[in-house]
């Protein structure tokens, strides 16, 4: 990238994120502690109010997912790893709770649309992951979809 091009994309302001988008980050925040850290799902609820930002959060959507997350946890570990090259333990805690996310949200939240899904999670892993983890996470939640949303991927898309 240009200099021009760089300072251009750094001069652009940032959309602000949205209550969803904000809650998404939290729930990953708690995976993250719950995975690393062995916090139970009390614990993740009691300190994730007090974190700054969090107000700005959907605290139902946040609740509810990451509720429902750990308490899925290992049929939505079967699914991920159908489509994954290697044990889901050797994942990194960002890729493995940013799969757990989407893989969720794909099967539980069909009136959120599954490119909506896929990209929310490509931006965390790469606002929080490794370099290359978002193509890592696009790869597996696009054939997670491709069956749990196959009507959905097949219907035409409107134009905008």
């Amino acid at each position: 990238m240009s200099k021009a091009a760089q300072t251009a994309k750094a001069a652009k302001p940032a959309k602000p994120k949205s209550a969803r988008r904000r809650a998404r980050e939290f729930i990953l925040q708690g995976l993250y502690q719950w995975r690393v850290g062995g916090a139970d799902e009390a614990a993740i609820e009691a300190y994730a109010p007090e974190t700054e930002g969090f107000d700005k959060a959907d605290r139902a959507f946040f609740t509810a997912t990451l509720r429902g997350v750990i308490a899925q946890h290992e049929a939505l570990v079967a699914q991920i790893s159908a489509h994954i090259d290697r044990a889901y333990e050797e994942l990194s805690p960002i890729e493995a709770g940013v799969l757990l996310l989407g893989c969720f949200e794909l099967l539980h939240h069909p009136e959120t649309p599954y490119r909506v899904i896929i990209n929310e999670a490509i931006e965390l892993a790469k606002a929080f992951g490794g370099t290359d983890g978002h193509k890592y996470v696009n790869g597996v939640l696009d054939k997670i979809a491709a069956q749990a949303r196959a009507q959905e991927m097949r219907a035409p898309q409107s134009g905008g």
